[in-house]
């Protein structure tokens, strides 16, 4: 595969560009960032499932498995808006370099408690750490993307990105729970995630990146003013608002993935084995969308496809919840995740492409943050439903309440409806700016 080293300045329209699907993974630098986010992915993936073993393995505590989220997610909350300034102000390289290698102490960390059975506080005290690194990591490698490929490969490159962390989240599990049932405890599982994220941090030394517009001298002064800009982007832009709004409501309305325990024991009587099967539905779905998309031409009509693929979201959501039949509830699961997908693919593109350079890393921070809060309110909001009017009414109503929100922000927001490609005119980019 031909290696791009440069990224070309100057935009090239599609008419004169023909689709290529593997078009950013000819730019050397992004495949090394897509190596990069994949491991780290992978191994945070492993930490998930070793943390949540070994610390009911010694507590038979729920709540101290509550307390894992809880851990690592008030990081995330306190420092989203300081982490996207941050990352817009800073070199975004060496803010993912230096995340990266926070992972990999915090990592270091918990196999040596692991080791010593030491004291829970240190443990979540270790996973605070990597809530607080994952708050500019997330935001950092995502608008990486803009500084390693040309624009017209945004959308390509989104396809690719989002491909490589689903497949971690199915092959980083599975891994997880392989190397605890092959050392019989988790020590390992934290040592080889250790490793794995100081390797990546050092080849992320290596990446090439076109520089980055940095914010005016005035605005660095407006600190306060400056830090929330994002949010002020994100209201001003009415597709990127409405995008988010119909993602964040899919998610909190539809969490059909929080009630799989149920569903695989009461419902569907299949056991664990069935469980398993049912949680990897939606990776794999998620993973044959990605696919698909980078290998097709850049979307036409994406407002459109956005309404239609939430919609088709919040009806697969009612037919898992009423099905009594294992292979119909995993194809409604394997939907879910495909059409997510889409989702997450159009929202992520318009972050890239929607967005001055200079306000990059605020907004990544800001959609990061609600995207991120909404799966733990939507578990939370599902749980709840279940225990007050039972799972599949629970269910089947969120699927209901997801289509009426399509409906909403249909009406709300006309401009997503008439939104025909993701990118826009240069002129476009300006007025918006």
């Amino acid at each position: 595969m031909p290696n791009k080293q440069s990224v070309p300045l100057v935009t090239i329209s599609n008419e004169s560009h023909p689709h290529d699907p593997y078009e950013a993974l000819r730019y050397r630098n992004f495949r090394t960032l897509l190596g990069c986010t994949f491991v780290a992915a992978f191994a945070q993936q492993m930490i998930s499932v070793a943390i949540g073993w070994e610390l009911f393995e010694r507590t038979n505590s729920a709540l101290v498995l509550g307390g894992i989220g809880l851990a690592q997610i008030i990081p995330i909350i306190v420092l989203f808006l300081p982490s996207g300034y941050i990352v817009d102000l800073y070199s975004r390289k060496m803010i993912f370099l230096i995340s990266l290698a926070l992972l990999g102490a915090a990592s270091l960390g918990l196999a040596t408690l692991s080791a010593l059975h030491g004291p829970l506080w240190l443990i979540y005290a270790c996973l605070a750490l990597m809530g607080g690194a994952q708050s500019f990591s997330s935001p950092a490698s995502s608008v990486l993307v803009s500084q390693l490929v040309s624009e017209q490969t945004f959308e390509n490159a989104t396809a690719w990105r989002t491909s490589s962390g689903q497949l971690a989240s199915v092959l980083g599990p599975a891994s997880g729970g392989f190397l605890i049932a092959l050392f019989s405890r988790a020590t390992f599982v934290y040592v080889l995630s250790a490793a794995a994220f100081i390797i990546i941090s050092l080849l992320a030394l290596t990446l090439r990146v076109r520089s980055q517009v940095q914010p005016s001298k005035s605005t660095q002064k407006r600190s306060l003013k400056t830090v929330v800009e994002g949010l002020q982007f994100l209201g001003r832009t009415q597709v990127m608002l409405a995008a988010m709004t119909l993602d964040l409501f899919a998610v909190l309305l539809g969490g059909a993935t929080t009630l799989l325990p149920i569903f695989a024991k009461d419902i569907l009587q299949v056991g664990s084995i069935g469980l398993g099967w049912l949680q990897a539905a939606g990776s794999l779905g998620a993973v044959s969308m990605a696919l698909f998309l980078a290998h097709r031409p850049p979307f036409q009509r994406a407002g459109r496809t956005l309404l239609l693929a939430i919609t088709g979201f919040g009806l697969a959501t009612i037919v898992f919840g009423l099905s009594h039949w294992f292979w119909l509830s995993f194809l409604m699961l394997f939907v879910l995740g495909g059409l997510d997908n889409i989702s997450m693919l159009i929202r992520g593109t318009l972050t890239l492409v929607r967005t001055p350079d200079e306000m990059r890393g605020r907004v990544s921070a800001a959609t990061s943050l609600f995207i991120g809060t909404s799966n733990q309110l939507g578990g939370f909001e599902s749980g709840l439903a279940a225990q007050l009017l039972g799972p599949i009414p629970a269910v089947a109503l969120g699927g209901v309440g997801t289509i009426v929100v399509v409906a909403a922000v249909a009406l709300i927001w006309p401009e997503l409806r008439r939104m025909r490609t993701i990118r826009e005119t240069s002129e476009n980019a300006q007025a918006a700016s």
